[in-house]
């Protein structure tokens, strides 16, 4: 009997000290107010890194195809855009029990992205390897609160990432048989900015924080041209990684700010599928996928938007080829 009575103990306790390990350590001050808004921002901000990774990755890494390009000589390159919806919490209202957005939507990412064939491999395709280069626009303007370090790379108020990586052919293909590769990129988003942390005194936003963002993304990817339609499918394996800084006032209403690092790391599965149309050399292609969820066990409940489930991402663009 004393058994079973210290299990059922061991049990409560544990299901009253799992909230509080949710928390953040260093978001513990004085002011009950204060720990609630900085707890909000590290989970606001846990919750942003993987959609960011997700939008600056998307799903296939040569829009519309499955295989290698064919050998030195050839050459794609591809204007795409990528969307997922996006949720932001409100930092104005970050101490409430049930934190609203301030945004919620689709948040689109403009993609140039150019392949080059440098191997041709077997006859069959094998070890074939093309090198894979992309640049990324985030229009933070789309996104109230949302900017971009002043020190970041950067077109006017879009953020500017940079990808590279390879792609190697398994098989060549051909139809009914599709083209299979496997690729590897690593891209980055600069250090970006949400909130703008008001003076204390005055009505403003709670926090505000600072992040960036590497992505690595592995890919399997296969391919077949059916006349003038191009179609690939695939799936996939993320990391992405990040150094984060938030700001808050500890116990308002001072003028104290504390700073929190954190140093993020997500890692995510994603699946796609494309679809392309031949324009003469131009294919008009579309890309649509899913990235698993993952509980991160976060202890601020977000209205309106759930940090666990799953994303829906889509992409549309134009691939040019030769």
């Amino acid at each position: 009997m004393r058994r079973v009575s210290a299990l059922w103990v061991g049990v409560a306790l544990a299901a009253v000290a799992a909230p509080l390990r949710a928390q953040e350590p260093q978001c513990q001050t004085i002011d009950p107010s204060a720990t609630t808004a900085c707890n909000t921002a590290v989970d606001a901000v846990r919750a942003f890194h993987p959609l960011a990774g997700l939008i600056i990755s998307g799903g296939n890494p040569v829009l519309g195809l499955g295989g290698t390009l064919g050998g030195f000589g050839h050459l794609a390159l591809t204007a795409r855009v990528n969307a997922v919806k996006l949720s932001l919490p409100n930092p104005d209202s970050a101490s409430q029990s049930s934190v609203p957005s301030s945004f919620s939507g689709a948040v689109p990412a403009p993609l140039v992205e150019a392949s080059v064939g440098l191997l041709r491999g077997t006859g069959a395709g094998l070890l074939s390897i093309d090198a894979l280069g992309s640049a990324v626009l985030l229009p933070t303007g789309a996104v109230s609160d949302l900017t971009v370090d002043s020190s970041a790379a950067k077109i006017g108020s879009i953020a500017l990432g940079l990808g590279y990586g390879a792609r190697i052919g398994l098989l060549k293909g051909s139809f009914p048989i599709p083209a299979v590769s496997i690729s590897l990129m690593r891209r980055n988003l600069p250090r970006i900015q949400y909130g703008q942390l008001a003076p204390a005194c005055c009505s403003g936003d709670q926090f505000e924080f600072d992040t960036d963002l590497h992505a690595t993304s592995v890919r399997v990817a296969a391919g077949l041209s059916v006349v003038a339609l191009d179609l690939a499918a695939g799936f996939g394996f993320d990391t992405y990684t990040s150094s984060a800084n938030i700001r808050f006032y500890d116990s308002p209403p001072t003028l104290s700010v504390r700073d929190v690092k954190l140093d993020l790391h997500n890692s995510r599965q994603v699946v796609f599928l494309d679809a392309g149309l031949s324009l003469a050399l131009l294919k008009l292609v579309a890309e649509i996928g899913y990235q698993t969820g993952k509980d991160q066990h976060l202890s601020t409940n977000f209205s309106g938007f759930d940090p666990t489930s799953g994303h829906v991402f889509g992409g549309a663009g134009l691939r040019f080829g030769i």
